[in-house]
């Protein structure tokens, strides 16, 4: 829970809770609060400033760590768990877990550091259910991509670089 300032509002001192992520023109002219680690949410930096990020509806529960697939919901960006076997292809990951129904902060670039079990050095291709692995599927009938999401800089990190996919026959 961020704190909570003092404002004027209406011609009363009020307690204000400050913004720790912010979801874009609505959240003008608030004061931002540092998150749990300390720091500001790079949802309140200006662009350009900071990774490359979007904050999008999710459409499902989404764990830290996990990539995601950006799609049209009726008109509406939203995020889903990208997963190879089903040609959901992944454009970025989020660092937090989200809950359906909120906003997810999804990073396009960089190092995605809440994984385990990685070995260094390898090259990390998308798996099932926002997962990674280091074998690409090779076969899959037409409904199973093979995308390469980057390169495993220790046991917990991926150095992030999506690549395009490849539809497996």
């Amino acid at each position: 829970m961020a704190q909570k300032p003092i404002q004027l509002v209406n011609g009363k001192l009020t307690e204000v809770e400050a913004t720790v992520v912010s979801t874009g023109a609505g959240d003008a002219g608030e004061i931002p609060a540092l998150d749990s680690n300390g720091k500001l949410d790079v949802s309140v930096l200006p662009v350009g400033v900071g990774p490359n990020v979007k904050v999008i509806l999710a459409s499902e529960n989404i764990g830290a760590g996990k990539y995601v697939n950006v799609y049209d919901n009726a008109g509406t960006p939203n995020v889903r768990l990208a997963d190879n076997s089903n040609s959901r292809e992944a454009h970025g990951f989020v660092k937090d877990a989200v809950t359906s129904g909120n906003n997810a902060t999804v990073y396009f670039e960089g190092t995605n550091d809440d994984l385990s079990g990685l070995t260094p050095g390898s090259r990390q291709f998308l798996g099932t259910a926002g997962g990674v692995t280091a074998t690409p599927p090779t076969s899959g009938g037409g409904a199973q991509i093979s995308q390469l999401v980057g390169t495993a800089i220790s046991a917990t990190e991926i150095d992030t670089d999506i690549d395009d996919i490849v539809v497996l026959a």
